[in-house]
């Protein structure tokens, strides 16, 4: 594979991105002034930044490239189909062939009563989607009111107006009048920091009761939908109790309450199944994917919508959709992923190696100083940080300023680990294989030994009170 290998001096790049480049989720003065890091290519799961070093990708871009870097097959797969029809939009009565193929394989791998997509651009588009499926549906059946949707605290379900209201990020609602009327949240299924005296089985039910208590709050026939998680991602790689995914299915399945699980990042073999709705025994209405549909290699997403409720949608029509639903290229690179996925067994390779190694390798970092607790689930997990074990404390600077210390020893031991608030994130490529899982353990534990001596010297070992 070609690659360019000459390019401007990291300087002049970082000065041409601040003059020009807005990112996402960034102050973009506060960067402008560090500087952006400049990635120039990659492979497996490294990354090489501009001055040549070569960084382990521990999060897998953003939680998507599974099939990991460099695979010139899927620039094959969009080269071919680039020459072949570049791009048609499938409204007017129209379709063309890798929608349709595309559609028939993610039915196939779905559940048996899931067999319908309707195609987006990326996870906030089809969240948005699912917005006016679960309302167009309670409509077509006689309830308009049956229209509010219920999520939790602390969930991440994308970033525009209609996905980020449906999010619980409090960050977020604090920007451009959100959320939405008729959002509601509940508290998200997180023991470590919110389960007091509780045991795990005691707090997943008491969490999932909070969704019974809300739809009689609102009353059921107001109430649409329910959307969550298998297990949080962007919220700090939150895995529920055991006991908390049957209660909330008993309750969606009483009061006839539509369940949407949100697959963007536990779907496509991230939990050691084609979908984390298996591993965690959930039964939806509509699945939202995106993500590792094409390990990232091109923007798409998608609601996956039980057999009922797309019978219902197709009574009417259903005014929605968008430019580039189903647009050829995604779908022919996102078919080709899934071929790969196949034909390199990459499920069964998370379920019975890189999944193990990896619980294995960062649980040896469950007795560090800094560390309060190690939570894993198939290739997510994530690192507590706190000052006193015991108490599950948090730290009495602000949320997050321990996590930042953390993030940024970990950069600069050439890995990438996410912080959200004081919890460090891992989600690495899933042909992640043992040595590089060694690696990644190390620099881990380097980072972990590097920011708690920060921590100490500054003087911010300290408990909230």
């Amino acid at each position: 594979m070609s690659v360019i290998s000459n390019h401007m001096p990291t300087a002049e790049l970082q000065a041409l991105d601040a003059a020009h480049h807005m990112h996402p989720f960034t102050s973009n003065e506060a960067l402008a002034n560090k500087g952006a890091r400049v990635i120039t290519r990659a492979d497996g799961v490294y990354l090489t930044d501009s001055d040549g070093n070569r960084i382990l990708d521990g999060m897998a871009g953003l939680w998507c490239v599974n099939i990991g870097y460099g695979r010139t097959e899927m620039a094959d797969a969009a080269a071919r189909q680039m020459k072949e029809l570049p791009y048609y939009n499938t409204f007017f009565m129209t379709t063309h062939v890798p929608a349709i193929a595309l559609a028939q394989e993610v039915a196939k791998l779905a559940p048996a009563d899931m067999n319908q997509i309707f195609f987006a651009s990326s996870g906030s588009e089809a969240n948005d989607t699912n917005i006016r499926l679960v309302r167009t549906y309670w409509a077509q059946k006689g309830k308009p009111g049956k229209s509010h949707i219920i999520s939790r605290k602390n969930a991440y379900h994308g970033s525009s107006v209609g996905s980020g209201s449906l999010g619980g990020m409090t960050y977020m609602h604090e920007q451009g009048g959100m959320p939405i009327p008729g959002i509601h949240h509940i508290n998200q299924p997180d023991w470590w920091s919110e389960g007091g005296d509780m045991t795990p089985e005691e707090f997943g039910v008491a969490c999932a009761k909070e969704l019974e208590a809300k739809i009689l709050e609102l009353g059921e026939d107001k109430v649409a939908a329910f959307i969550a998680e298998p297990v949080q991602g962007a919220g700090g790689v939150i895995v529920p109790p055991e006991t908390y995914w049957p209660e909330i299915q008993r309750i969606c399945d009483e009061y006839e309450i539509l369940l949407i699980a949100d697959e963007v990042i536990c779907g496509f073999g991230r939990l050691g199944a084609w979908f984390g709705s298996e591993v965690m025994g959930i039964k939806p209405h509509i699945m939202t994917i995106a993500k590792g549909l094409s390990s990232g290699y091109q923007p798409i997403g998608g609601s996956i919508v039980c057999d009922e409720v797309a019978e219902v949608i197709g009574q009417t029509e259903f005014n929605h959709g968008y430019t580039y639903s189903g647009h050829p290229v995604a779908a022919a690179v996102a078919l080709e992923n899934l071929r790969i996925m196949q034909e390199e067994n990459l499920i069964e390779h998370v379920r019975t190696a890189a999944a193990p190694a990896l619980k294995a390798g960062l649980e040896t970092l469950a007795d560090h100083p800094l560390v309060g607790e190690v939570s894993i689930k198939g290739m997510m997990a994530s690192l507590a940080l706190t000052p006193h074990k015991d108490s599950r404390a948090k730290f009495a600077s602000e949320r997050g300023t321990i996590g930042t210390i953390c993030r940024d020893r970990a950069f600069a031991n050439n890995l990438v680990m996410r912080h959200v608030g004081d919890r460090m994130v891992v989600s690495p490529p899933l042909i992640i294989q043992q040595e590089d899982i060694d690696a990644l353990v190390e620099r881990a534990g380097k980072a972990l030994d590097e920011a708690y001596s920060e921590v100490k010297s500054k003087g911010l070992l300290k408990a909230a009170s």
